[in-house]
């Protein structure tokens, strides 16, 4: 079987109910062709629908049994999961 390339997301400086529709699309047709990555470098705020997506996201592509990775995270999303309790939820998906 031939090996699909990640599809890559990247994240936006201010990830806010404006931005959620966006981001949900391109995480469906991303999840929907194989692996993911997602790029969240820029992160400077986050919501906690946001958080919830991405959670969402990553059991989506569990169940089509592709990875689902967040690399590069920033501090701010960093501490906004640990500020929800949300650690052991994202702890297999960050890199970086």
């Amino acid at each position: 079987m031939v090996s699909k390339a990640k599809k890559p997301i990247v994240l936006p400086a201010i990830i806010d109910l404006d931005s959620l529709d966006g981001i949900r699309d391109g995480l469906i047709d991303a999840i929907e062709e194989g692996p993911v990555t997602v790029t969240a470098g820029a992160v400077e705020r986050v919501s906690t629908n946001a958080l919830f997506m991405l959670i969402s996201a990553a059991e989506a592509a569990r169940r089509n049994h592709y990875e689902f990775a967040i690399e590069q995270p920033s501090a701010a999303l960093t501490s906004a999961i640990e500020r929800l309790g949300l650690d052991a939820q994202f702890s297999g998906m960050m890199r970086g």
